[in-house]
C-alpha cells in the first residue's frame, strides 16, 4: 500500500533571507526577487518581516571635559525571509541572473 504523500523526487526548497541597513532597499529587492520566482514558475511564500535588530552607541562629544555632552548614533538592520517551493531549474537560473542594488546582503539555503 503506497502513502499517499509519496511524490518521487521532491522539488528543493529555497530560503531567501535578505539582510540590509536600509528598508526601502530591501523592500525593493524583495520585490524583485519575488516577481523572478514567480515567472519560474515556484509558490512564493513572503516576504516576512523579521524583528529590526537595533544597536545603540552613545560616545561623548568631547574627549576630556564635558562629560554631559553627547551623541547617540544607532544602526537598524532590516530582515526579510523568503520561502520557495516546487521550484523548476527555470526559477534557480532566473534567480541566478538578477541585478539588485548594492547594500543588501542576501543568503540562500537548499532543503
Amino acid at each position: 500500500m503506497a502513502k499517499a504523500t509519496d511524490k518521487g523526487a521532491a522539488a528543493p526548497k529555497v530560503r531567501i533571507i535578505l539582510k540590509s541597513f536600509d528598508h526601502s532597499l530591501i523592500d525593493e529587492s524583495a520585490k524583485i526577487i519575488v516577481d523572478a520566482a514567480e515567472r519560474g514558475g515556484a509558490i512564493v511564500t513572503g516576504p516576512v518581516p523579521l524583528p529590526v535588530k537595533i544597536k545603540r552607541f552613545t560616545v561623548n562629544k568631547s574627549t576630556f571635559v564635558n562629560k554631559t555632552a553627547r551623541e547617540q548614533f544607532e544602526l537598524r538592520n532590516h530582515k526579510r525571509l523568503i520561502d520557495l517551493s516546487e521550484t523548476t531549474p527555470k526559477t534557480i537560473e532566473s534567480l541566478s541572473s538578477l541585478h539588485l542594488p548594492s547594500g543588501v546582503e542576501i543568503s540562500i539555503q537548499m532543503k
